[in-house]
């Protein structure tokens, strides 16, 4: 079976998918693909907010109803220092809401579907070809004039660039995040750094908290039992915290990626499939959202004036934007790790890095970048 569409788009999350809706809204045929049922994908269990550009770009869409019945936007997280809370200022036009990413996908979905948007589920051995644009799984064969690869690090999309093309930038922390699912509230709320190192408890619901610990990056899950997970917890926090029934433990390396350029040919990246950030930094969906607009945009000028200047520079917008939000994410990332063990940067390092900290709290200016990390941290 033989169909034509405009954009084929690899991957429902949350870039497939609000791209899917920004090109619907704007008259463009599309076909979103995903590997997976939609079951799986809505029990997907990651970043949880949306930060102030997210909403406000929704909103100017007419999409605020994505988030609008399940955000969350009062859950206040705390900031604790050596088992001390600190106060920090929320003052501001910080607009960022707490939606869990499971939630905004469900909604995505539902929203996309409605209007009568074809999303595929299941769509097993996706094949790209780059030549005469296409997409083909099963029996079925999508002309294209344009592949939206929202796929994530590992999807498939990326490997379709041919070989000397991209280039691959990263860099490895030299630690881990021990990742937690649990069933309880988050009590304490917010990041805590000790000199155990970095402990976070953040909201995924009103019972249910993803727990973050670090660790060494080349630690295992069998040396965490759940009562050691809850004692560190209590231990790094400087109080106790209710232990609750884990239902998920994972190893995270903390890592930043770039892929460079974010378009060959009919092929162009977004998301995940394009970069990476560490879960510190809270931008992974702020990511995610520039991306698709971008190249929403970019498709509907060539659609309607027959103008492809904006698809064209798509990569060179995006990377000087992801380059942006790359120095951020290593900065947050350094200065909450070195400022608690001493033991991966050395004890001048510490105390420079909390130097750094103590002046987010007393910069207005500076203080205001900092509250709005703390209130989208994911």
């Amino acid at each position: 079976m033989t169909e034509h569409t405009t954009v084929v788009v690899i991957g429902a999350g949350v870039a497939g998918l609000t791209l899917g809706n920004l090109l619907l809204r704007s008259g463009i045929g599309c076909v979103v693909l995903e590997k997976h049922s939609r079951e799986y994908v809505e029990r997907r269990q990651r970043a949880g907010t949306i930060d102030s550009r997210g909403v406000r770009m929704f909103r100017e869409w007419g999409l605020e109803e994505v988030f609008a019945n399940d955000a969350l936007p009062d859950v206040e997280a705390g900031f604790f220092l050596d088992g001390e809370e600190l106060s920090i200022d929320f003052a501001g036009d910080d607009e960022s809401v707490f939606c869990p990413q499971q939630v905004l996908v469900r909604n995505l979905t539902d929203v996309f579907l409605r209007a009568g948007g074809d999303l595929r589920f299941e769509a097993d051995d996706i094949t790209l070809d780059l030549e005469r644009p296409a997409v083909r799984y099963a029996d079925v064969v999508l002309p294209c004039d344009h592949i939206a690869g929202c796929d994530g690090d590992r999807g498939i999309s990326r490997t379709a660039f041919p070989d000397g093309v991209l280039t691959r930038y990263s860099r490895e922390y030299g630690y881990a995040w021990l990742s937690v699912l649990a069933e309880v509230a988050a009590a304490p709320s917010g990041m805590a750094i000790h000199a155990r190192g970095l402990a976070g408890m953040i909201p995924r619901g009103a019972h249910a908290s993803r727990v973050y610990l670090q660790c060494p990056p080349g630690d295992e899950l069998a040396h965490w039992p759940d009562e050691r997970v809850w004692s560190e917890l209590s231990a790094r926090f400087g109080r106790p915290v209710t232990p609750g029934r884990i239902a998920e433990k994972r190893l995270v390396p903390l890592r930043n990626v770039v892929h460079s350029p974010m378009h060959h040919g009919p092929l162009y990246l977004l998301g995940d499939a394009a970069h990476i950030v560490p879960p510190m930094s809270a931008k992974g969906i702020h990511l995610a959202l520039f991306d698709a607009e971008v190249f929403a945009n970019a498709v509907v000028r060539r659609a309607k004036e027959d103008d492809p200047s904006l698809l064209d520079g798509y990569s060179e917008t995006c990377l000087r934007h992801v380059w942006n939000y790359q120095a951020f994410a290593a900065w947050i990332t350094d200065v909450m790790h070195d400022a608690g063990d001493p033991s991966y940067a050395g004890e001048f390092r510490q105390r420079t890095a909390r130097a750094e900290l103590e002046r987010q709290f007393t910069s207005p200016a500076a203080g205001r970048l900092f509250a709005e990390f703390l209130a989208g941290v994911s």
